[in-house]
């Protein structure tokens, strides 16, 4: 009996884990999407500090 229960203790954290594990995958996977958006952005000519910029 007492092996039935930590088999299935067991095998609850171990799929526990595998879900944890692509769960952070997706998140990273997004992160990188989102960093990628914003680098191939154009950037905007207001922002940009230029010599004929006024204060």
């Amino acid at each position: 009996m007492f092996a039935i229960i930590i088999t299935w203790i067991g095998a609850v954290l171990g799929i526990t884990v595998l879900l944890v594990m692509a769960f952070g995958a997706f998140v990273l996977d997004f992160e990188d999407a989102l960093a990628d958006r914003r680098r191939k952005r154009p950037l905007d000519p207001v922002a940009v500090e230029s010599p004929t910029a006024v204060p």
